[in-house]
């Protein structure tokens, strides 16, 4: 899903190249160095006069204080393949290939690091563009008010090759993240095709053969960032829905035991380098059972699987339980089996939650019954909801296959439900950290109606901000205004 748009240079280079125009004009005269510093500065566009607003890629109107209320001025992101133009001319920085950008430092290290910050809170996932990665972490910033971002880390892509690391990505978006103080949590998937099992299904994700593997990756990557960029990697989600064969196709089947082997070994590798750094277990896909014709399952109800996980000792290995829901068309509060009764059971499209009551189509349901299978088995974490949101196809011309709910919900509802499901979060005392999916992937995706993650996305076709845009950086500048 990584969009390749050119690079914008970085704040660092900017400022290494002011100086060097500094150093020459120390050597003439004062008149004529000042003359020269200003005519070669405004013309290249580096310096801009004042009041022309245009001194970095976000709007400076855009960029509100910690206790004013988010007046939303987005500068317009385009679709594919005119966005780094544009972008460029709205900030007028000349390009640079990625290999030339030298990773920023952080502003300053995290006071606490993100075991000690045992609050609520709550961030949101945004589709890594290493070449603006900049300014999505200046957004999510400055404009929503967030101190988490949730990336995924897609092992595949970064070792191709056993033992051979590719860190383009990695290089440039951890750097940005740590430049703005933002903390980050790393969810880890897909191993690469040489890591597999001989006989695995490799049109699908799954898991390595040797979960060691794995662990040389984690290991790998954290050894490279935690020292230069400290507190910065605040979590490490260990793989991602390995309920359903999408997600871990094994020729082992979708065991819970082979899958806390490769969570307890990665824990305890990660509290090794830093003991600061959350472990969260893989969320679940919430979803019933599904046996394919040929006898093979190919999905594990997602209540079954966590008293799987459970018992084959998760507990022992997670400091925080992954959880997901995106939630279908109804709001966040309502149980599975009072979906039937809700008003707009009788006008809804998507009939799932209403003529076909599951427990999957409730994040309230889904998230409670967690919790509780927690405390009877003796432990005490707390949910990490690593992707929850809805999707609505109001302003997209169509909707993915699949999607028909988000028929269903207006751009409102999205606004509601999100800060619903955060209000109800923040009181219930079982989560701890969640992720609104999402923030940027329909404009990465150019607002294709097809892709399944455009729909959930908070910005909207044209670069609109949606209405809940807004709604999440007022409540978390008044609720967590003392963090």
């Amino acid at each position: 899903m990584t969009m390749e748009i050119p690079a914008v240079q970085s704040a660092k280079q900017r400022r290494r190249q002011m100086r060097s125009f500094a150093l020459i004009w120390s050597g003439l005269t004062l008149v004529i160095g000042l003359a020269t510093f200003v005519a070669i500065f405004v013309a290249t566009g580096f310096l801009l006069p004042p009041g022309s607003g245009q001194s970095s890629v976000v709007s400076a109107a855009a960029i509100t204080s910690p206790t004013a209320r988010p007046q939303i001025v987005f500068t317009p992101i385009p679709t594919l393949g005119a966005a780094a133009t544009e972008i460029q001319a709205i900030a007028q920085i000349p390009t640079a290939t990625p290999s030339e950008i030298p990773p920023e430092q952080p502003t300053a290290a995290p006071t606490l690091s993100a075991m000690e910050r045992t609050g609520f809170d709550f961030g949101i996932q945004v589709q890594e563009s290493i070449d603006i990665a900049d300014y999505w972490m200046t957004v999510v910033k400055d404009q929503l008010h967030l101190d988490w971002v949730k990336q995924q880390i897609r092992w595949e892509n970064f070792e191709e090759v056993q033992g051979q690391y590719d860190w383009t990505i990695s290089d440039i978006v951890i750097p940005a993240a740590a430049a703005k103080g933002v903390t980050l949590m790393l969810s880890i998937v897909t191993a690469p095709n040489w890591a597999r099992e001989a006989g695995a299904d490799l049109s699908k994700h799954g898991p390595p053969a040797n979960p060691q593997n794995y662990v040389n990756f984690v290991s790998a990557l954290l050894n490279r960032y935690v020292t230069d960029y400290p507190g910065t990697i605040g979590a490490i989600e260990v793989w991602n829905e390995m309920n359903i064969d999408r997600e871990w196709a094994s020729t082992q089947g979708l065991s819970t035991r082979n899958y806390v082997t490769l969570l307890s070994q990665t824990y305890n590798a990660v509290k090794a380098i830093d003991p600061g750094i959350i472990v969260i277990s893989g969320a679940l896909s919430p979803t019933g059972g599904w046996t394919e014709p040929d006898g093979r399952v190919s999905a594990i109800d997602d209540f079954q699987y966590m008293d799987g996980l459970i018992n084959a000792g998760m507990l022992n290995y997670t400091d925080c339980v992954g959880a997901h829901h995106n939630g279908y068309n109804i709001g966040p509060t309502v149980p599975w089996d009072e979906a039937p009764r809700q008003a707009e059971a009788a006008t809804a499209r998507f009939r799932g939650p209403f003529d076909n009551p599951h427990h999957s189509w409730s994040l309230y349901s889904t998230l409670t019954t967690y919790a509780n299978k927690i405390r009877l088995a003796g432990g005490d974490q707390r949910l990490c909801v690593t992707e929850f949101g809805w999707a609505v196809a109001e302003d997209l011309g169509g909707y993915p296959r699949g999607f028909e709910f988000a028929q269903d919900n207006t751009l409102a509802e999205q606004r509601d439900f999100i800060i619903q499901a955060v209000q109800w979060m923040e009181e219930s005392d079982i989560i701890w950290l969640a992720w609104i999916w999402n923030l940027n992937y329909g404009a990465q995706a150019g607002y294709d109606p097809n892709n399944d993650n455009t729909p959930y996305s908070i910005l909207r076709p044209n670069s609109v901000p949606a209405p809940a845009w807004d709604a999440i950086a007022q409540y978390r500048m008044e609720h967590f205004a003392d963090q």
